[in-house]
C-alpha cells in the first residue's frame, strides 16, 4: 500500500478553502462598497452558486471519461486565477457579473475531482477523510481572521488582490499533489450505469436534502456579514465570529469517524438539518445578544461540519468507480442550485421582509430537509 500523501492533499485543501474563507464572509461587503443594492448583491453571488449547477456536472463526467482527473484540477485552478484576475480591470455590474461567471465556472471544476482523488489516495480508510479536510477549515479560519483585521485598516479597493494571492496558493498546492485512479473495490451498487445507482431508494431524497439545506444557508452566506455590521459589529470581530463557528466545524470533523461507527448517515443528517433550522432563527432574531451569537456560531458544527462529512461518505459508498466524478459533481451541482436560489431570494426579501423574515424562510427549508431525510431515507451505517 502506497504511503498517504497527507501534507500535500491537506496543503491543496488549506488553500482553496482559505479562498472560500475570504469570499464567503466579504463578498458581499466588498459588492456593497462598489455601490450594489441588496437584489443586485444577491444576483452576484447567485452566479457562482448558479455555476455549481453545470461545471461540476461537465467535469465530472470529464474527469469519469477521461480519468484524467488531476489535470483538470489543475486546468481549473488555472483558468479560475486568469479569469478572476479580470476584475481589476472594470468594477460595472455587468463586467464583475461576467467576471464571477468565468471564475466559477473553472473553479468549480477543481474540488469535486480533488474529492474523488482524496478518496482514492484513502484507499477505503475512509474515516481518514475528515482528518484531512479539516485542513481546508483551518484555512477558511486564518483567511477569515487574518482578512478581517485587514478590511478594517486598508481599504476594501484592495479586496480583489487579496483573493488573486490565495488563487496563486490553489495552483502551486495542485502542483504538488500526486495522482490517484480509483479502482473497482466491491462497492456495493445496483448496477453499473450512474442513473441506475441515482434512482435507487433514498439517494434521490439525500441529494433533494442537500438542495434544501444549502438554500437555508442563503441568509447566511450572503449577508450575515452585512447583518452583524448593521447590528453594530466590527469587522475584526465578525471575522472572529465567522472563524469561531468553522473551529467548532473543525472539531466536529476531528470527531465525525467516531461518530459514524456509532451513528447512521441518516441520523447524522437528520439531526444536522434540525440544529440549522434553529440556527437561522436565532440569527434573524437575537444576534445583537453577543452570548446567543456565540451559540450559533457554535452550531456550524452540525450545519456544515457533520453534515457535509456524512454526505461526502454517503456518496462514496452510493455511486461505483467510475461513477465517483459525476456522484460528487451532482452533489456540488445541486449544493449550487440550493446556494444560488438561497441566495437570489435572500437577496430580493432582505429590503422587503427584513432579517427576521428572510432567516424564517431559510429555517422552513431545514426543516423540510429533516422530514424528507426522515421518511425517505433508510438507515446505513459508515
Amino acid at each position: 500500500m502506497a504511503a498517504l500523501p497527507y501534507w500535500r492533499l491537506a496543503s491543496f485543501y488549506l488553500f482553496y478553502f482559505a479562498l472560500l474563507g475570504a469570499t464567503a464572509p466579504y463578498m458581499a461587503l466588498y459588492f456593497s462598497h462598489l455601490g450594489f443594492s441588496a437584489a443586485r448583491i444577491g444576483e452576484l453571488v447567485a452566479i457562482p452558486m448558479l455555476m455549481r449547477c453545470v461545471a461540476p456536472n461537465v467535469w465530472g463526467w470529464l474527469g469519469d471519461y477521461t480519468g484524467r482527473r488531476l489535470a483538470i484540477v489543475r486546468f481549473g485552478a488555472l483558468c479560475g486565477l486568469a479569469c478572476f484576475s479580470l476584475i481589476l480591470v472594470d468594477t460595472s455590474y455587468a463586467w464583475v457579473a461576467m467576471v464571477m461567471a468565468l471564475y466559477a465556472f473553472f473553479w468549480h471544476a477543481v474540488l469535486p475531482q480533488f474529492e474523488v482523488i482524496t478518496l482514492t489516495h484513502l484507499q477505503g480508510q475512509t474515516s481518514r477523510y475528515s482528518q484531512i479536510r479539516l485542513w481546508g477549515s483551518i484555512g477558511f479560519i486564518l483567511s477569515v481572521v487574518v482578512l478581517g483585521r485587514m478590511l478594517e485598516w486598508f481599504s476594501l479597493d484592495d479586496y480583489p488582490q487579496l483573493l488573486l494571492v490565495i488563487l496563486i496558493g490553489i495552483v502551486a498546492s495542485s502542483w504538488w499533489v500526486p495522482n490517484a485512479q480509483p479502482v473497482a473495490s466491491g462497492v456495493r451498487v445496483a448496477g453499473d450505469g450512474f442513473l441506475r445507482q441515482l434512482i435507487r431508494p433514498g439517494v434521490l431524497a439525500f441529494y433533494v436534502s442537500v438542495a434544501l439545506i444549502q438554500l437555508s444557508h442563503g441568509p447566511y452566506n450572503t449577508f450575515l456579514t452585512l447583518h452583524l455590521e448593521h447590528l453594530g459589529y466590527t469587522r475584526g470581530m465578525i471575522g472572529l465570529l465567522w472563524a469561531l463557528g468553522v473551529i467548532a466545524e473543525v472539531l466536529m470533523f476531528m470527531l465525525m469517524s467516531r461518530v459514524l461507527q456509532r451513528f447512521s448517515v441518516r441520523q447524522v443528517l437528520m439531526t444536522s438539518f434540525v440544529i440549522a433550522a434553529l440556527r437561522w432563527l436565532l440569527l434573524g432574531n437575537l444576534a445583537d445578544h453577543l452570548a446567543i451569537l456565540i451559540v450559533a456560531q457554535l452550531m456550524h458544527a452540525a450545519t456544515f461540519g457533520s453534515f457535509h462529512a456524512s454526505a461526502v461518505h454517503f456518496v462514496q459508498r452510493s455511486f461505483g468507480p467510475r461513477q465517483q466524478g459525476q456522484g460528487q459533481a451532482l452533489y456540488a451541482a445541486l449544493s449550487g442550485t440550493g446556494g444560488a436560489m438561497g441566495a437570489l431570494y435572500a437577496g430580493y426579501s432582505w429590503n422587503a421582509l427584513g432579517a427576521s423574515w428572510t432567516f424564517a424562510i431559510a429555517s422552513l427549508a431545514a426543516v423540510a430537509a429533516a422530514v424528507l431525510t426522515a421518511t425517505c431515507m433508510k438507515e446505513e451505517r459508515v
